[in-house]
């Protein structure tokens, strides 16, 4: 194996895409990945990455699987310093970038590949050619789940990866207020309007309230600083499944800031059993959309 120097290549070749849409669905899989997983919100500041990170730390450690975590937000990467990742990833002999490992997540982000604080003033065309590489020009190994922490909105990112990748399904993040709430329905919208080269219809896992409440460590009461119950009635009305309450509390941004995911740092805390009991739901539709005939096959 050797270093990486040069990460992309925009000279030869121009943008193609992510893959062939010929040739039925296989070509939207990754090899040796057997469920892909979205972690999207429908704007940015609600915690979609700390999400997704401590997601992937809860499934890789507290349920045994192999994982993997992409980090698709190009512009803003920043699951290098979630998940104290240092150096560039190394090449393989069939030169594909490797995964750079740490609390047992292989991970891959263009935060990894460019020098910390760098500008990356590119159009769609050369974010479209970064995304097609840090998916199939990487060698993830054999996962259980890759989970990728998709960028904040609804844009051409957004979509490519959501038409070029089959995707298992998708985990809405939100916080509780009307207008992150009518953004999260948007990103919901994107996800059942967009049209899906895919053969298994991706579902909707569910939406994840983040920043729900914030209790109190004096008297322990619960203070509902953004409102209360939106998400799960936003759920309710959307017909989705509404996945659990992510409370504020100090060691989530201690954690993101230093590198070690609460759910690392504090397995015991309140917002760890929370980002544990999604993970398990997460598990358990997986394994329930991975049965035979549990979704239609469909041909678009």
């Amino acid at each position: 194996m050797k270093k990486l120097f040069l990460s992309i290549n925009f000279k030869r070749g121009g943008f193609r895409g992510f893959a062939s849409q010929s040739g039925k669905g296989q070509h939207l899989k990754i090899g040796g990945v057997k469920d892909i997983i979205a972690v999207a919100s429908g704007k940015g500041g609600v915690g979609k990455s700390t999400t997704a990170v401590n997601l992937a730390v809860s499934l890789a450690n507290k349920w045994q699987l192999k994982v993997g975590l992409l980090d698709a937000d190009v512009y803003g990467p920043s699951i290098p310093m979630m998940m104290k990742l240092h150096g560039k990833p190394e090449v393989s002999a069939d030169k594909k970038m490797i995964p750079i490992e740490n609390y047992g997540v292989r991970c891959m982000s263009m935060g990894s590949l460019v020098a910390e604080g760098d500008a990356l003033v590119w159009r769609g065309p050369m974010v479209m050619k970064a995304l097609e590489q840090m998916t199939r020009g990487v060698d993830w190994g054999t996962l259980d789940v890759l989970v990728v922490d998709m960028p904040p909105g609804t844009g051409d990112a957004q979509i490519s990866i959501s038409q070029r990748l089959q995707l298992s399904g998708a985990v809405i993040v939100s916080t509780p207020q009307d207008v992150a709430l009518m953004d999260a329905r948007r990103g919901v919208k994107m996800f059942s309007q967009v049209n899906v080269p895919v053969y298994r219809l991706p579902s909707i896992l569910g939406i994840v309230e983040n920043m729900s409440y914030f209790k109190c460590p004096s008297c322990n009461e619960a203070h509902y600083i953004f409102g209360k119950g939106g998400a799960q009635k936003t759920a309710d009305d959307m017909g989705m499944r509404f996945l659990g309450e992510l409370p504020l509390e100090t060691g989530i941004r201690s954690g993101s800031d230093e590198g070690v995911p609460v759910v690392i740092s504090n397995p015991e805390s309140c917002v760890s059993r929370a980002y544990g009991d999604i993970s398990q739901k997460i598990v358990s539709t997986l394994e329930l959309l991975n049965q035979p005939h549990s979704r239609p096959e469909i041909n678009l």
